[in-house]
């Protein structure tokens, strides 16, 4: 018998132990002789409904008026939601940390930073995008191993031993004596390891979200009083917003590390700095052991959904003579349509629409490519930039670490006060003026971006070949610090696109496909680093105003079309009752008129949760 305690704003209602009631795979087993247990069970069965809050006594469904008039909040968030947040910490601190300059440029003049390897700005961008792009599309390989084979906490500790190879050959790589002996002893460890841990990344990342998001049981907007006496609606999706942005406010905690390396590699040495990051990385095994029993891990589906996936899709484009931009285009494929022909279908009219409702994700997801290439410059062009500039002793690497402290900043200030206050407003900043917004900022920064650019080049003793000059100071006089407002920009630009995007993975998908959706996600920065590869060559002076200002032309251009194409998502269901009934989301919240019945019927409205085995 147990509850879980949560934390979470002003919805600070007691929260009871999560249950999957799901009949096919139910874990839960009612406290002997619960009262509102069978009497929740016997109107279910009369209702025909799991998900009809008014109709068991725990919870009230708002009704159409209060849905208009009651002001919306964000839900409780489960205390094993933050474990789970330390642990993307402590890898995604351990993943940026090693994923330093070890191939930077090398230092000419007292104003230069560099790597540990001497490789240049072409050969840098080149390993910076491979290891990237590796990051972004090995997740593809990482969400179907998670939802047909694994599960998705399998999978995760699967990654994780990966990218524990990984950290210690770098570590071996960075000692100095192998530093000592050139580039043809030093850069293969460090190759080595940079692979192995984009592919470590790449099967961890795409499943720890979906599993963060999982441990929130309850997807049903319900009404509650608060103190104060005002009445409000517990929304679904701001909670979601709410999880994902203290999720990415996680993953930026753990970018921060990068400082630390940045310091340790140039004051002391690369060893030191992948010894720091190895020795974090050993914080992951540990935590995930203490979790493991307290977490709901969602059985892997099988190939079974996945196949009923492609084949709607099959047979839409067949019957529709792939014409793609019909209204209907899916009712093709639905069960009530082909049943008229004499076809039977082994899935359901939802399930189409649910796939359907997949697919328009996956199409925003890869306007986000461009958007990227907006966010921190092409390769390693903006690394680039600050070595071309005054440093005063500051690490060019540090202006990176502006960006995840910005993020830090920004997700308390959005998940506490600015959301809250424009829904206190009335004002609904929806999930497609979100990212739009989000894209507005990226193209202030690239333009930010182009603008310094071209006063380096304005200002340094070489013109416009400022990244190799050798006359003076080798530097322009102007500040590292004039990259500040690009970083920033771009940092706060994530926490509307990103954020979405991830929420958008996960409401819109069903629960057997969600690590493949967060992996299609993911996978556009891969397209994005691809992209950069093709431009590598052009990676060089004096091209580099035209690598900051052609991305952010594009997304100008992009954006417009994005807002007039999806802006109508803006008022779409968040989840279908069909994805929450696979699901099997649902939570008792203690409502404080039943105490009594409790009481008088001696009975305890707990439930006891048991964790289930993958």
């Amino acid at each position: 018998m147990a509850t879980q305690e949560n934390a979470g704003g002003e919805e600070a209602t007691t929260q009871w132990s999560v249950a999957n009631l799901d009949k096919k795979s139910s874990n839960v087993q009612p406290a002997t002789g619960s009262i509102h247990s069978s009497l929740s069970s016997r109107r279910r069965r009369e209702n025909g409904s799991r998900h009809t809050p008014s109709t068991d006594g725990l919870y009230v469904a708002p009704t159409e008026e209060e849905k208009r008039t009651l002001r919306k909040v964000a839900g409780n968030i489960p205390l094993i939601s933050f474990s789970l947040c330390l642990v993307e910490f402590a890898e995604r601190a351990s993943y940026y940390g090693a994923s330093g300059n070890g191939a930077g440029a090398p230092p000419k003049h007292s104003q230069k930073t560099a790597g540990a390897l001497g490789l240049g700005l072409q050969a840098a961008s080149g390993l910076t995008l491979l290891f990237t792009f590796l990051a972004y599309i090995v997740p593809i390989f990482g969400g179907w191993l998670a939802d047909v084979k694994t599960g998705r906490f399998r999978a995760i500790v699967y990654g994780v031993i990966i990218c524990g190879i990984a950290h210690i050959i770098q570590v071996v790589g960075a000692i100095p004596s192998v530093l000592r002996k050139g580039p043809s002893n030093a850069a293969p460890p460090f190759i080595i390891g940079l692979i192995l841990l984009a592919i470590g990344a790449g099967i961890f990342k795409p499943n720890v979200s979906p599993l963060l998001l999982d441990q929130n049981r309850h997807q049903e907007a319900w009404v509650k009083t608060l103190k104060s006496g005002e009445r409000v609606i517990v929304d679904p999706e701001a909670t979601t917003t709410r999880i994902t942005l203290i999720f990415y406010g996680s993953v930026n905690i753990g970018a921060f590390f990068m400082l630390a390396t940045s310091y340790s590699e140039k004051y002391v040495g690369f060893w030191l700095a992948f010894l720091e990051v190895g020795a974090l990385y050993l914080l992951l095994p540990v935590l995930l052991a203490l979790i493991y029993r307290r977490l709901y891990k969602a059985p892997p589906a099988g190939s079974t959904e996945l196949t009923k996936a492609f084949r709607i899709i099959g047979i839409a484009l067949r019957r529709n003579k792939f014409q793609v931009w019909k209204r209907n285009f899916w009712d093709a494929a639905k069960p009530s349509v082909l049943a008229q022909d004499g076809i039977t279908v082994d899935w359901t009219d939802e399930f189409v629409t649910d796939v359907h409702r997949t697919l328009v994700a996956t199409e925003i997801f890869f306007y986000f490519p461009i958007y990227n290439l907006n966010d921190g410059g092409i390769g390693s062009v903006a690394t680039n930039q600050g070595a071309s500039m005054t440093t005063n002793g500051a690490p060019n690497d540090l202006l990176n670490n502006f960006n995840p402290l910005t993020i830090i900043i920004a997700v308390p200030l959005l998940s506490f006060v600015v959301y809250p206050a424009l829904r206190r407003a009335g004002i609904k900043f929806g999930r497609i003026t979100r990212i739009t917004f989000g894209f507005l900022l990226a193209i202030v920064s690239g333009i930010i971006g182009t603008i310094v650019q071209w006063r380096v080049y304005k200002t340094s003793p070489c013109g416009f070949h400022a990244s190799d000059c050798d006359i003076g100071t080798g530097v322009s006089p102007i500040s590292i610090w004039w990259q500040v407002p690009n970083t920033v920009l771009g940092a706060l630009s994530e926490c509307f696109c990103n954020v979405t995007a991830y929420e958008l993975a996960y409401a819109r998908s069903p629960p057997s496909l969600r690590g493949l959706v967060m992996s299609i996600f993911l996978f556009t920065t891969a397209l994005s680093s691809a992209i950069g590869e093709v431009l590598i060559p052009a990676t060089k002076d004096p091209n580099l105003i035209w690598l900051w200002a052609a991305p952010t032309v594009a997304l100008a251009v992009q954006t417009i079309l994005f807002w007039f194409r999806f802006n109508y998502l803006n008022n779409d269901e968040f989840m279908t009752e069909r994805v929450k009934e696979e699901a099997g989301v649902t939570v008792d919240i203690r409502n404080p008129s039943l105490e009594a019945f409790d009481q008088e019927a001696g009975m305890s409205s707990e439930l006891e949760k048991k964790p289930e085995k993958e």
